[in-house]
């Protein structure tokens, strides 16, 4: 009888589950936190991705208005990511004429670091490309 005992002892502290509900808070916060954090980086990466392309196609805007050049768009562009996002998120941009749907436009490029973790990320990771068509005075395109 001694050993049945022992043996339903022990099966019973086997199957004890005092202290289980702490490991399984535990992998659930860690879960639910690293889930968490990463939804938050995808809205920033979103957040930097739709920022440079709004003022990619405002710059192109910009500079496809007949009394305006290329250097203005990108100073456009620059202005506008500096004011929104920082310094480190204007450093290539480039504008130039180019046909798009059949019609003469300006493409504004704009090369930026694409946040992976907090704000660090690839160096030009992302890259979008706002575009306008060319203002015209008597059907003649002016490039300046």
């Amino acid at each position: 009888m001694t050993v049945v005992r022992s043996v339903r002892a022990r099966m019973r502290r086997l199957a004890d589950e005092d202290g289980s509900a702490i490991a399984e808070f535990v992998m659930v916060a860690a879960l639910l936190t690293v889930l968490t954090l990463s939804v938050i980086q995808l809205g920033l990466a979103l957040l930097v991705r739709n920022t440079a392309l709004d003022a990619a196609a405002e710059g192109a805007r910009f500079a496809a208005l007949a009394d305006n050049t290329l250097a203005d768009g990108q100073a456009r562009t620059h202005d506008l990511i500096v004011t929104a996002l920082g310094n480190g998120y204007a450093r290539n941009i480039t504008a130039r004429y180019v046909p798009y749907l059949g019609q003469d436009a300006v493409a504004v490029t704009v090369r930026t670091p694409l946040p992976l973790l907090g704000l660090i990320g690839l160096d030009s990771g992302l890259e979008v490309t706002g575009h306008a068509a060319v203002e015209t005075l008597d059907g003649v395109v002016t490039r300046g």
